[in-house]
C-alpha cells in the first residue's frame, strides 16, 4: 500500500481539455459505466470517502475532474458512460471531452477501467479497451463490487473475464476489487506505482 495516494486533493473540474491543468508530469484516468463504482474506487484508493463525488443517481460526474496526488501526478475522474439519465446533448459533450482528453493528453500514463463484476465487458467497456489497445495505452480493469459475489463466484468471474481480455486486449491487466471492503487496494496501488513512479 502506498500511502502517498492518501494525500490526494481536489484540483479542478475541466468541461473541456482546454480547461485542464498544465499537461506535465503523469496522470491516470478512471473510466467506467455510470453505475460501476468509479468514484467509490477513487475514494478507496485515496482513503478519502469524500474526495470523488458518489451518488445513487448515475451521471453525477459531468466534467473531467482532476485530483492532485503529488506536484507532478494526478488522477482524472472521467464522466461515466452508459445509461446516465442526462440529455443526449450533454452526453455528446462528455464524449467529445473524453475523446479529446484521451487522444491528446501527453501526461496520460494509463487507464483504470472500472466494471461491475456482475456485468463486465459491456459494449462501452470493450470500446474503451479497444481504444487503449490501438493507442498503446496500458489499461487495468477493476472488477468492482466483488463483495456482492460469493468468493468462488468472484474468482470464476475474474478468470472468465481475464481469459477474454488476454485474448483480445493483451495490454490490459485485471483484478477483483471492493471499495466498501477495501479489497484489492494493494494490487491496484502497485499498478499505479508502475505508471506514475511516485516516490
Amino acid at each position: 500500500m502506498n500511502k502517498l495516494y492518501f494525500s490526494a486533493s481536489y484540483l479542478t473540474n475541466a468541461p473541456t481539455i482546454a480547461h485542464a491543468p498544465d499537461d506535465v508530469g503523469g496522470e491516470v484516468a478512471f473510466a467506467g459505466r455510470s453505475n460501476a463504482g468509479k468514484s467509490s474506487a477513487i475514494n478507496a484508493l485515496t482513503n478519502n470517502k469524500s474526495l470523488a463525488r458518489t451518488s445513487k443517481t448515475p451521471g453525477r460526474t459531468q466534467h473531467l475532474v482532476f485530483f492532485q496526488i503529488t506536484e507532478l501526478t494526478r488522477f482524472v475522474d472521467m464522466p461515466g458512460y452508459g445509461y446516465a439519465k442526462v440529455p443526449d446533448k450533454v452526453k455528446r459533450q462528455w464524449h467529445a471531452a473524453m475523446e479529446q482528453y484521451l487522444s491528446h493528453r501527453r501526461s496520460l500514463q494509463g487507464l483504470i477501467l472500472v466494471m461491475d463484476c456482475r456485468h463486465p465487458l459491456r459494449e462501452f467497456d470493450r470500446q474503451m479497451l479497444e481504444w487503449c489497445q490501438q493507442s498503446g495505452l496500458p489499461a487495468h480493469v477493476l472488477l468492482s463490487k466483488a463483495d456482492k459475489l460469493k468468493p468462488n463466484a468472484a474468482r470464476a468471474g475474474l478468470d472468465a473475464v481475464r481469459q477474454e481480455i488476454d485474448l483480445h486486449f493483451p495490454n490490459t491487466s485485471i483484478q477483483n476489487f471492493s471499495a466498501s471492503k477495501k479489497h484489492g487496494i494493494d494490487e491496484a496501488h502497485t499498478v499505479l506505482d508502475e505508471w506514475l513512479n511516485p516516490q
